[in-house]
């Protein structure tokens, strides 16, 4: 490829135009080489057209192969010219389908492939015989026929002809006389091969084995049926019918390229270059380059301009996509694929096989739009997933937490704000759950329990922490938690914490703004010390950004902005695709509003904050029916283990029904009233697992929507709100009363 971009005109003296007509010229001057014959038609026997097992659907341009006129386009690059690699990287000795790894899925698809092929042709093996038959007559007798013409020297008729038309006997008598000796001797050979065969044939039937007269039959068959068969078609149908893509040359690419506004080509220092040859990807299933922008010209100047390069390219924007290059920041590599990868579905998840996996090892996503395998390690990190509705976004939430509860060992918390059936599976193995914002046939007094839970999990933090700093160093290295602490039997505490957080944006706007800011402080503390001690958590909203206000808005940002990985599905609008992947995403590229749209797209989004690579992912399909198979297996993991803890193994919650009403009068102590301020330093100094960091705006709000009233009490001189203790009594009764307690 480099070789003819080096033979081509000088294009200071060419304008766009030009640059083509000289490049075309060049190609009709003679035999080249494939790279400098790209895009040209070339002629084909009528054999090698016939021998194609392949067949087309559409064709791309008017100057596209087309094997009923036996003209194919000539490859870019040659079969088996390497991927692009970086300067001084030694080209692999095994080509990559044939490595290890990935010997079994290139094995399976050859033979998924051969097995399609030869049952579709078992399938119309009588049609065939048919047609067989029908095509050996008309070769055999083509084949007599073509025989007589050669015995009679047809063309020499032509030739007496024009000697007897001119009166030149002499020369006619010699002609006859030496078509007479050619026929004669024609003649003989014609009948020799007949003799041999009509004494051959029969010695033949009678002492050859069947099994090689079978053969020599079929044999014989199949050639007069070659022979005998009409013009275009072929003997045996097509049975794959191989999409038609188009595959680049330099001049599409800079035809593109220039189109965008990326360079000029008259001006030598604004030239578009390559830095790798042109070929096809690892995994055929594209072809790509490396591209060197003009002086000047950088990252963000490309991606800007990426649906005008589709353009220029004449393919769908899905299926361009470039890559930075970490050696300088106006090189990429221009990747495009043969068809729309992304309308590609992947498939269902392997964890379907129900077998334990471990928190410790990465989830695996989806495929990128390479077809490669996606994964993302789950320990030390939080993930949060954003997107419209139904684009895909508790399925994706719900994939992922599904491989944290096929790990027996880790205690897992669900608390979805939505209250949907999406999560009603998790009961089974579920640690914790709290569905909704109201009471519900799932829950109770859920923002209750999600208090209470929050408490629970920082309590979880605290111990951990403690255990950890009293191991010795060769049990706890790094002083963190580790796999093997994390299933030791006799550090129960150390069991690794995963909370899944299903629309948490409904937390951080209740009716009550002092519960809206004690749960946004709780989270965001949660979040900010959890990773070191084992907790992660997955949050998941459709409403990313523009909640709270004042403090609530600042801790809900704060909590947002602190999940180190993101993945962001279909989004209404750049804000909101900022607003999930970070201010530099957009900055990147990465603009989730930008997304196809469609129910082939559902699932797929952009991985962000895990690899110096942003790659578009194609999740896996887990749906309701396999979540609920995995985590009945999941239950069942953990039976056999003796892991199940929490709600799943039927335990009450640790205040999870946290009496406030008892508490509050038991740190009343002998006082018939006090203060909210008094209660909430009582009960933060007495019951610190449970309300430590409450203030005295959170208890009230919490008495008051228990029915107890907010009266005014004089202490020590100063009249300020508080409570009475027999407004708590009579609360409480009312209460028990209700609930048959």
């Amino acid at each position: 490829m480099t070789e003819s971009m080096n033979n081509l005109p000088d294009p200071i003296d060419l304008d766009a135009h030009r640059l083509d007509r000289a490049r075309r010229d060049d190609v009709s001057e003679g035999a080249q080489a494939p790279e400098e014959s790209a895009g040209v038609l070339v002629p084909l026997s009528a054999g090698e057209v016939e021998s194609m097992d392949t067949a087309y659907e559409i064709a791309l341009d008017d100057t596209d192969d087309d094997p009923a006129t036996g003209k194919v386009i000539v490859p870019v690059d040659t079969p088996g010219l390497p991927v692009p690699v970086a300067d001084g990287q030694r080209l692999p000795i095994i080509p990559t389908h044939l490595h290890p790894q990935n010997l079994r899925a290139t094995t399976t698809r050859a033979l998924a492939r051969a097995g399609h092929v030869t049952a579709f042709h078992a399938v119309r093996s009588p049609w065939y015989a048919t047609k067989f038959g029908w095509f050996a007559g008309r070769g055999l007798s083509r084949l007599i026929g073509r025989q007589m013409r050669w015995w009679w020297v047809p063309n020499s008729v032509m030739l007496e002809q024009k000697a007897a038309d001119a009166g030149e006997l002499k020369e006619w008598e010699k002609i006859h006389r030496q078509l007479k000796a050619t026929r004669m001797w024609r003649g003989l050979v014609l009948a020799a091969q007949n003799l041999g065969l009509a004494i051959g044939l029969p010695i033949a039937w009678n002492a050859a084995p069947a099994a090689g007269l079978a053969v020599a039959g079929a044999a014989a068959v199949a050639g007069l049926a070659h022979y005998g068969r009409p013009a275009g078609q072929t003997v045996l149908g097509t049975a794959v019918v191989a999409p038609r893509y188009r595959k680049l040359n330099s001049d599409i690419v800079l035809r593109a390229y220039y189109a965008a506004g990326l360079g000029k080509p008259d001006k030598a220092d604004q030239e578009v270059r390559f830095g790798s040859p042109m070929s096809r990807d690892a995994k055929n299933t594209g072809s790509q380059v490396v591209v060197d922008l003009p002086y000047g010209k950088s990252w963000s100047d490309v991606v800007g301009v990426r649906e005008k390069i589709a353009s220029g390219l004449d393919v769908h924007l899905n299926q361009v996509f470039l890559t930075p290059d970490k050696t300088s920041s106006r090189r990429h590599t221009l990747f495009v694929s043969d068809r729309d990868p992304l309308a590609v579905p992947v498939g269902r998840t392997d964890m379907l096989d129900c077998k334990p996996r471990s928190i410790w090892d990465p989830v695996k996503l989806g495929k990128d739009e390479r077809d490669s395998l996606v994964t993302l390690s789950l320990m030390w990190n939080s993930l949060l997933v954003g997107a419209q509705p139904r684009k895909g976004k508790t399925f994706f939430a719900r994939l992922v937490a599904l491989h944290a509860a096929l790990d027996p060992y880790v205690k897992l918390i669900v608390v979805d704000g939505k209250n949907s059936p999406d999560w009603l599976s998790f009961k089974k193995i579920a640690h914790r759950t709290v569905f909704g914002t109201h009471p519900n046939p799932n829950d109770d007094n859920p923002i209750e329990h999600l208090q209470a839970i929050l408490d629970e999990v920082l309590a979880h933090i605290d111990r951990v922490n403690s255990i950890l700093t009293k191991l010795p160093v060769t049990m706890c290295p790094d002083g963190k938690l580790t796999k093997e602490l994390a299933r030791d039997p006799r550090y129960p505490d150390l069991r690794v914490l995963v909370l899944v957080m299903e629309e948490f944006q409904v937390y951080f706007e209740t009716e009550d703004q002092a519960v809206n800011k004690e749960i946004a402080a709780k989270l965001s503390r949660i979040q900010a010390v959890g990773p070191s001690a084992g907790v992660i958590i997955e949050s998941s909203s459709q409403k990313p950004s523009g909640v709270g206000a004042g403090d609530v808005g600042r801790l809900f940002n704060r909590y947002r902005d602190n999940h180190s990985a993101r993945f962001a599905l279909k989004c209404g609008n750049r804000i909101v695709s900022e607003a999930v992947l970070g201010g530099d995403a957009y900055a990147e590229g990465f603009d989730a509003s930008a997304l196809p749209v469609g129910d082939e797209y559902r699932g797929v989004g952009y991985l962000y904050g895990v690899t110096d690579n942003t790659p578009t992912v194609r999740s896996f399909l887990a749906d309701a029916a396999d979540a609920d198979k995995i985590t009945t297996a999941a239950r069942k993991h953990r039976e056999q283990l003796g892991t199940l803890t929490g709600e799943a193994a039927g335990e009450e919650i640790e205040r999870a029904t946290r009496d406030v009403l008892a508490d509050v009068l038991t740190v009343m102590g002998p006082d018939g009233k006090a203060h909210w301020d008094t209660i909430a330093g009582r009960l933060a100094s007495q019951m610190p697992e449970q309300y430590d960091g409450t203030t005295p705006d959170a208890i009230s709000a919490q008495a008051r929507a228990l029915g107890v009233s907010s009266v005014n009490v004089k202490r020590d001189g100063v009249v300020r709100k508080g409570v009475s203790a027999d407004d708590l009594r009579a609360a409480m009764a009312r209460r028990d009363s209700t609930t048959g307690r």
